[in-house]
């Protein structure tokens, strides 16, 4: 097989699958526009015959989902803004403490991140009561997310540092700079690419985050957008076009930032791989 053939065989297999991801999320945005005849038509439409934009004005104003989103612009922020205070000295630290004990040890810290949040909540929820955490229960739930996303935070970050010549910080130690003031006016400036990455990472990820959120959080005027999602299910759930169009305007902003900032996504990824 020629080259050729192999480049086109690659770019139909890319096609199929991007087709096969995104078609949810373009499922989600048509129906959330349709009535609720057409939306259990047969057989289905693909696109709306009749727009239904009014649907959005709608759930935005009866669900108060202004308050959903800024509660779940909170908790991100929030997350993201505890693991880079304490995850990037902790990074930098294990970058430059060459080490197979650490490698071995940050392993078997990462393999947290396999054990699902269901399984941790309880545990979790046990000690944040008796510590007197849920009296401010957005605070748990940042700590808590922070938890659990600080060893994935720590190995990007790492790498990050791993990749920063060494010689660079050597050369400002032998300028004067003391070694707090190599690692902000060298160091920390050369990684900043894999931090802010890393921090879009953690913020999309606790964006979404629903199990904490729903456990710790029982004041409706705290609640985010993810556990407002969940307050529309119910026995005789029958608003699914508000519902679409409740999770349509909730992933949107994701969904928006991921666009706009792939290409930093993808480069801050791969900055540790090559030195």
């Amino acid at each position: 097989m020629s080259d050729v053939s192999k480049h086109r065989l690659m770019l139909a297999i890319a096609c199929i699958l991007a087709a096969v991801y995104l078609f949810p999320l373009y499922w989600m945005y048509v129906t959330s526009l349709k009535s609720g005849s057409a939306m259990f038509a047969t057989p289905p439409g693909l696109f709306p015959v009749d727009p239904q934009w009014s649907v959005y004005s709608y759930v935005w104003e009866s669900r108060d989902m202004g308050r959903y989103m800024w509660n779940s612009l909170v908790i991100a922020a929030g997350s993201v803004a505890l693991i880079v205070l304490l995850g990037t000295g902790c990074s930098y630290v294990l970058a430059r403490y060459r080490s197979r004990w650490v490698d071995v040890g940050l392993f078997l810290i990462l393999m947290l991140q396999v054990l699902p949040a269901s399984l941790l909540i309880t545990p979790i929820f046990v000690g944040f009561s008796q510590l007197g955490l849920l009296n401010t229960p957005r605070t748990a739930v940042i700590i808590a997310i922070a938890a659990k996303s600080m060893p994935f935070y720590v190995v990007l970050v790492r790498s990050t540092f791993m990749s920063v010549p060494m010689e660079l910080e050597e050369a400002a130690l032998v300028d004067g700079n003391s070694r707090v003031g190599a690692f902000f006016n060298i160091v920390l400036p050369l990684a900043r690419n894999g931090i802010l990455v890393s921090g879009i990472l953690i913020f999309m990820q606790a964006f979404g985050e629903f199990v904490y959120s729903k456990s710790m959080i029982q004041n409706i005027e705290l609640q985010p957008a993810s556990v407002g999602l969940n307050s529309f299910m119910g026995p005789n759930t029958n608003e699914w076009n508000n519902i679409l169009a409740f999770a349509s305007m909730y992933v949107t902003p994701i969904l928006a930032i991921f666009v706009l900032l792939q290409r930093r996504i993808v480069s801050g990824l791969t900055s540790g791989a090559l030195k």
